[in-house]
């Protein structure tokens, strides 16, 4: 389901603080939820049937009703667009986008490369970004075009590492089975064949981790908003670029490039579009 597209709501600065209080509010919440399910014992369903797996835990739907709680009680006129429920359509043009763990399948595995996503998106584009790890006590922010991570009682900017070609770039993908077409796949390889280094797992904590200038590139596809939305003003205000492998808006998920340059992102589009 894409989102719904309007005319972008302006929101006043105060507005904006106002709006990130209550998204960390609302991690709070998810955190005291998913630590409790944590390498412990939970339900896991297959939400894909017989012909795949795509698991969602007793976590993941009792997260993203405690964040939806919180958010809709403090602003009940402020859409909800979440993974595991129905959405809620408010009247003011704005939607939260939720993921309440992304990294379903590293939670469940006991691999602490997971986080809850809490996106703010004004019509057009994403204006606010959580993406929360409680288990190791990181959360990563950004709103009013500032990205930081309070991690241990500190604030520390974020920056994308810069002057960083691809013959000398790290990248990440969540799997390389992903690419499971020859058109997908062909791109994939060539990105892969170029760059110095290439990992893979991490879902949304990779993208943080390029945001914090560890990680150069990340390639993913059938992403959903909930997947990219709250992380595209982390990596943006940080210096970083985020697209469609076509260069369009990932707001909508699908194939979804991020670079720490403008420079690596053209680099990278090239060889993805290259016939």
């Amino acid at each position: 389901m894409n989102l719904i597209k309007n005319s972008p709501v302006d929101i006043a600065p105060d507005m904006l603080a106002q709006l990130m209080a209550a998204a960390e509010r609302a991690a709070d919440a998810a955190g005291e939820v998913t630590l409790r399910y944590f390498r412990a014992d939970m339900q896991v369903e297959n939400k894909a049937g017989e012909q795949a797996f795509d698991p969602v835990t007793q976590a993941d739907r009792e997260a993203e009703l405690a964040i939806r709680q919180c958010l809709l009680s403090e602003f009940p006129d402020i859409g909800f667009h979440g993974e595991e429920h129905e959405t809620v359509v408010g009247g003011s043009g704005l939607t939260w986008v939720v993921d309440p763990i992304d990294g379903t399948r590293a939670f469940m595995s006991g691999m602490p490369l997971w986080g809850t996503l809490i996106g703010l998106f004004n019509g057009r584009d994403a204006v606010l970004g959580v993406m929360d790890q409680p288990f190791m006590g990181e959360r990563y922010l950004s709103v009013g075009g500032q990205s930081w991570l309070q991690s241990r009682g500190q604030r520390t900017a974020l920056k994308t590492r810069q002057n960083v070609s691809l013959a000398d770039a790290t990248m990440y993908c969540t799997t390389p089975d992903m690419f499971d077409t020859p058109d997908s796949r062909a791109a994939f390889t060539r990105v892969k064949e170029a760059v110095r280094l290439s990992r893979y797992g991490g879902d949304c904590y990779a993208y943080a981790l390029l945001a914090a200038g560890y990680v150069d590139v990340v390639l993913d596809c059938d992403l959903k908003p909930y997947d990219i939305l709250a992380l595209i003003p982390l990596i943006e205000a940080a210096g970083g670029v985020v697209s469609g492998w076509e260069g369009e808006s990932a707001v909508d998920g699908g194939f979804v490039v991020a670079a720490g340059s403008a420079e690596l992102h053209e680099q990278t589009l090239r060889l993805l579009q290259a016939i």
